[in-house]
């Protein structure tokens, strides 16, 4: 078996997962990068405002997208090009859940999407501070250059799955995803007339209720913890998030009950304080992970980099990339 795969990543314009505004795809064969793409779209009518802060991450502006198709129009090629292939992305449930999403906004069908997360093989195959996209692409051998441009994100991502294949000298990626014990994921396929997904449920419910955009208030008082609740016991344990020891710190876009209601809904088990056992913390305040390297970090981001120092496997996640794996921007806050 070779090592044949596509890559992908999206950026999305608002809260809604399908909101799709750029793709970056990548197809490798023989763990060799053949043939890539990448579009502009607008995201499917109905769901296609621009969040400010989404745009301050990937800078795709309304205008720019003006004279794109949608991407309900874009999904064939979009599925002509995986192919039967394997789709390999960096939080790949967030992914292979834009397809989805997108389709049922657009009442386009799609097949079941196989797909396979990057996130949780880093976690496998390096002792990283983050297990972001940079830091993993850095580890990988192939920097990313322009990060949250989504060729740029799609192509880092190739590098890093071909990377801890030859690391763990498997030939396959399914044969590397069982050497790290991580499994292969399906996203369901879906036709009109089928159940929407939960995602789009939330969405039209958001839209629906007048609320177009997350809070402007979000960050005016301290976060309050509330309680942490028991992992779902229907949790798909191929998420990123499942089976994490979860810490909250700063101010969070949402309440943090909130976000420890998301997390224990993927399998995580939060927590009010950092221990011995904590193997993740979520950091607010608009954290980036490129703020390790500039110190500017909360006392329990802090703790956790010491926990490092003693040889704790403990990684911090910014917001962002938490609300990207629980699928969305401000959609429940």
């Amino acid at each position: 078996m070779a090592l044949d795969f596509t890559a992908v990543d999206f950026e999305t314009a608002n809260g809604f997962i399908g909101s799709a505004c750029s793709v970056g795809l990548v197809k490798v064969r023989s763990g060799k990068i053949v043939e890539t793409e990448q579009w502009l779209m607008q995201p499917p009518a109905g769901f296609d405002h621009f969040d400010p802060r989404n745009v301050s991450i990937h800078h795709i502006t309304p205008d720019m997208v003006s004279a794109a198709p949608r991407v309900t129009d874009k999904i064939p090629q979009l599925l002509e090009f995986i192919g039967s292939d394997v789709l390999v992305a960096h939080n790949s449930s967030f992914d292979s859940g834009v397809i989805r999403a997108a389709s049922e906004a657009g009442e386009v069908a799609v097949p079941e999407i196989a797909h396979l997360c990057t996130v949780k093989l880093s976690r496998k195959a390096y002792d990283l501070p983050s297990y972001s996209l940079p830091f993993v692409a850095e580890e990988a051998g192939h920097p990313i250059e322009n990060h949250h441009e989504a060729l740029a994100d799609a192509e880092a991502c190739a590098w890093a799955m071909i990377d801890m294949s030859l690391r763990s000298a498997q030939p396959s990626v399914l044969e590397t995803a069982d050497h790290y014990g991580v499994r292969l994921s399906l996203t369901q396929a879906w036709q009109p007339g089928d159940d929407l997904s939960r995602a789009t449920r939330d969405a039209q419910g958001w839209l629906a209720a007048g609320n177009p955009l997350p809070p402007q208030d979000a960050f005016s008082n301290w976060p309050q913890e509330g309680p942490n609740p028991k992992p779902s016991e229907n949790a798909d344990p191929s998420h990123p998030l499942f089976g994490q020891i979860m810490v909250f710190t700063g101010n969070l876009s949402m309440p943090r009950p909130k976000a420890k209601e998301l997390a224990a809904e993927h399998g995580a088990q939060t927590a009010s304080r950092v221990t011995r056992a904590t193997t993740a913390l979520v950091v607010g305040d608009g954290f980036v992970p490129e703020d390790l390297a500039t110190g500017r970090l909360t006392n329990k981001a802090k703790h956790v980099l010491r926990l490092r120092e003693k040889g704790q496997r403990v990684s911090i996640i910014s917001e962002g990339e938490f609300m990207q794996m629980v699928g969305g921007f401000g959609l429940t806050a």
